[in-house]
C-alpha cells in the first residue's frame, strides 16, 4: 500500500514538473510576432536568443530590371514567373545557379523594385536561419501581400538542419505551403550540395539502365523541388564591356566604344580579377568614374 501511495505521489510530481516545463518553454520560445508589412518593402529575418523577428530594411537596393544586361533570357523567365505570382496565378519556386557575379541576386532584388507596388515583399533569410523557414512561411499565410523568401549563395552539407527545413517547405511537409509565398534561392552550385567523384562509384547498371547511387539521388532531391531552374554563365568580353558602358553612362562618363583608354582600363580590371562578371563591371565603373571626377576637381 505504501508503495502505491509513493507511486501516485511520484506520478503527480512528474505531471506538475511537465506542466512547469511547458510554461517555461512558452516563455523562452514566444510565437513569431506578425510584422507590419506596410512598414517596408523588404525584411530580413533575425534571431534574438531563441526567438526570431522580421527586421524592416530601411533602404532596399534600388537596382532596376533595366540595369541588368547579358541575362535577358533568365530575366524574362523569372519576371514572367513573378508576374504570375503577384497576380495570384500558379507560379514556381526558383533556383538561380551559376557563375559568381552574373546577376543572380541582383535580378531578385530588381524584381522587388519592379513589383512592390503590386504587393510584392522580399524576405531575406540567411542560410543559418533556414531552420526557422516553416515558421517564417506560416507567419505570412494570412497576409494580403505576396512574399518572395530570398536566400542568397546557398550551399549545404547534407546533414545541416537548414537543408532539411528547406526540403520540407518546398515539397515534403504535410502542411500545404501558402499560396502567397515563393522561395527564390541563388547558388554557385546546381544541386546546392558539394559533388564528389566518389558519389558516382556506387552507380549500378540494371537491365541496361543506369541507376544513380543514393548519394547522387540525395544531392539531386533538393534542387529538383524548385520548379524553375535558371543557369547563369560568365560573360564574354563583348558582354562584359556592354555592362561596363551601361554603368559608365549612369555616372555620366564616356563609353568604352568612344574612349580607348577607358576600354583598356576596363579590360585590365577584369583581367586582374580573373572575372568578366557584372559585379566586376559595376566595380570598375565606380572606380573609373571616381578617379576621373577626382582628377577634374583637383585640376579645376
Amino acid at each position: 500500500m505504501a508503495e502505491t501511495v509513493d507511486l501516485n505521489a511520484w506520478t503527480a510530481l512528474l505531471e506538475r514538473a511537465d506542466g512547469l516545463l511547458q510554461r517555461l518553454e512558452e516563455r523562452l520560445l514566444p510565437p513569431i510576432a506578425t510584422a507590419d508589412w506596410q512598414q517596408s518593402l523588404a525584411f530580413r529575418w533575425r534571431r534574438m536568443g531563441h526567438a526570431g523577428y522580421f527586421q524592416p530594411i530601411v533602404q532596399p537596393q534600388q537596382i532596376r530590371l533595366a540595369d541588368l544586361h547579358g541575362i535577358e533570357v533568365q530575366k524574362h523567365k523569372l519576371e514572367t514567373n513573378t508576374r504570375q505570382f503577384v497576380r495570384g496565378l500558379p507560379a514556381n519556386n526558383a533556383l538561380l545557379w551559376g557563375a559568381k557575379g552574373t546577376g543572380k541576386s541582383s535580378l531578385i532584388k530588381a524584381l522587388l523594385n519592379g513589383y512592390a507596388d503590386q504587393g510584392l515583399r522580399l524576405l531575406e533569410v540567411d542560410k543559418q536561419d533556414l531552420m526557422d523557414l516553416p515558421d517564417i512561411v506560416e507567419s505570412c499565410r494570412n497576409a494580403p501581400q505576396r512574399f518572395i523568401v530570398f536566400s542568397d549563395d546557398l550551399s549545404f552539407a547534407a546533414d545541416e538542419p537548414g537543408y532539411t527545413a528547406l526540403k520540407s517547405v518546398l515539397d515534403g511537409s504535410i502542411a500545404a505551403p501558402p499560396d502567397n509565398v515563393l522561395i527564390y534561392a541563388s547558388s554557385n552550385r546546381r544541386h546546392l550540395l558539394p559533388e564528389f567523384m566518389s558519389d558516382n562509384l556506387d552507380a549500378r547498371h540494371v537491365d541496361g539502365e543506369l541507376h544513380q547511387s543514393e548519394a547522387v539521388e540525395e544531392k539531386i532531391s533538393l534542387s529538383e523541388r524548385f520548379g524553375l531552374w535558371l543557369s547563369f554563365y560568365p560573360f564574354n568580353q563583348e558582354g562584359y564591356l556592354k555592362i561596363v558602358d551601361h554603368w559608365l553612362a549612369s555616372f555620366g562618363m564616356p563609353s568604352t566604344q568612344t574612349h580607348p583608354a577607358t576600354r583598356q582600363a576596363a579590360l585590365q580590371w577584369a583581367l586582374l580579377r580573373g572575372s568578366r562578371s557584372g559585379r566586376a563591371a559595376w566595380q570598375f565603373a565606380r572606380d573609373w568614374s571616381g578617379q576621373q571626377g577626382l582628377i577634374s576637381s583637383e585640376s579645376a
